[in-house]
């Protein structure tokens, strides 16, 4: 997968991430949940994006352990939201699977860096 196809399906995960936070109820939990995921996984496209522009390889590194950290939160907040049963697990599903595959890929991508 090139860094382009990364940008890209990062900035969709985050995309379909926002619509499910919206749809959350308006409650303090909900408002607080919806926070967290928006912020998340916002936050991966975001510092995937920095990481490409990064200058150095100890730059790149440690913006992809950001990358790591806000994906696996994402996928964290996906759990809880269904975990309390404030969305159904079918339109849940999709984002849960996404979250814990992005997680994979810029784990392995950090070792394959490290070890260069």
């Amino acid at each position: 997968m090139t860094k382009d196809e990364l940008k890209k399906r990062t900035k969709d995960f985050a995309h379909r991430c926002v619509k499910l936070a919206l749809s959350l109820p308006n409650t303090i939990l909900g408002r607080h949940l919806q926070g967290q995921l928006i912020r998340a996984s916002t936050s991966v496209a975001a510092n995937y994006r920095a990481a490409c522009l990064g200058q150095s390889k100890a730059s790149f590194i440690s913006k992809l352990s950001i990358v790591i950290e806000e994906a696996d939160e994402s996928l964290f907040w996906l759990e809880f939201i269904l975990e309390e049963n404030l969305i159904k697990k079918e339109r849940i599903d999709s984002l849960l699977k996404e979250a814990s595959e992005l997680t994979a890929i810029f784990v392995s991508s950090r070792k394959t860096i490290q070890t260069r």
